[in-house]
């Protein structure tokens, strides 16, 4: 959305209000339209495990059976990339409120990081460099928020 918003920036609000409600819908369809073909995944399978052709019932059983590892490999995507966003959005909102160091630490890693390979794979090993270390922040903070609220729970009890 907020690339959006950055490309009809000079246009008059009517113009960017209606281009972001269309985004938005067809983000919204996009999203659940992946998430419903992937929890029904497993049920399509079972149907074309069912047919009489050898290869659907092979495809069929390789979705019902592979489902499950599919299902945990994204959900270990899903916690990283939670972790990189919000690590992320923390550093970048700090730099905001005039808390730099952060952030200038983690571009910082990352060119360092830029530096020691070919100039083909700078670009790649900064941004995986600039996420590793976003993740690393949101994992601290997410421990700290988890034994903050511990405790807290532990109090009340």
């Amino acid at each position: 959305m907020a690339i959006t918003l950055a490309s009809v920036a000079d246009s008059s609000l009517p113009i960017q209000a209606i281009v972001l409600a269309v985004v938005g819908v067809l983000i919204t369809i996009g999203v659940y339209g992946v998430v419903a073909l992937i929890v029904k995944a497993d049920d399509f399978g079972v149907i074309l495990a069912r047919r009489e052709s050898h290869l659907l019932r092979v495809i069929g059983r390789g979705l019902v059976t592979g489902m499950p590892s599919f299902l945990r490999l994204l959900s270990l995507v899903g916690t990283f990339a939670m972790l990189w966003v919000g690590g992320g959005i923390v550093v970048h909102s700090a730099a905001g409120l005039g808390l730099s160091g952060p952030e200038h630490v983690v571009q910082d890693l990352s060119a360092g990081a830029g530096a020691f390979v070919p100039a083909a794979a700078t670009g790649a090993v900064t941004w995986i460099v600039g996420a590793a270390v976003s993740a690393v922040i949101g994992i601290a903070l997410g421990a700290a928020v988890f034994a903050v609220m511990s405790g807290i729970k532990r109090l009340r009890a």
